[in-house]
């Protein structure tokens, strides 16, 4: 049985059809055409769903979606041209290119909390997402670039 639930995301209130068993995921995919979200393991390994609810990095896979409600979700189709955005086009911090907006909403969210993160505050933060390229070196390099420019 589906019901109707108002959701915040990006700073819009949006109206979703849901199942009460929907994920955040499902309901950003499937009800909203927001797609930046990417299934991966669908059970909050691999971060390729990465949202920031509230200011912290959520993985939407394994957020029901009624628990949005009254929230702040941003997903990466909110963010515009965020310095992080621009720090992975310069430093290649991406090969395929799946995992990436999992791994910026991360980032962003991290820079946000910890402008002035060192190194074991970024490495920490980055264990929640999975490169199956490899891409952690250009990741973490994009960080520090930003990172740098904040100091």
């Amino acid at each position: 049985m589906n019901r109707q639930i108002h959701l915040n995301i990006n700073g819009e209130e949006k109206s979703v059809y849901i199942r009460n068993a929907d994920t955040l995921l499902t309901a950003l995919r499937e009800q909203l055409g927001l797609t930046g979200a990417k299934p991966g393991c669908e059970n909050g390994d691999c971060g390729a769903c990465t949202v920031i609810i509230e200011g912290m990095p959520q993985k939407s896979c394994i957020m029901l979606a009624v628990e949005g409600i009254g929230k702040q979700i941003t997903t990466i189709e909110g963010l515009n041209n965020t310095p992080i955005q621009q720090a992975f086009l310069e430093k290649w911090a991406f090969q395929c290119g799946y995992c990436t907006s999992g791994f910026i909403m991360n980032c962003h969210a991290l820079m946000e909390k910890h402008p002035d993160a060192e190194d074991v505050v970024v490495e920490n933060w980055l264990q929640s997402n999975i490169c199956r390229c490899t891409s952690y070196q250009e990741i973490k390099e994009a960080i520090h670039s930003v990172l740098s420019k904040n100091s």
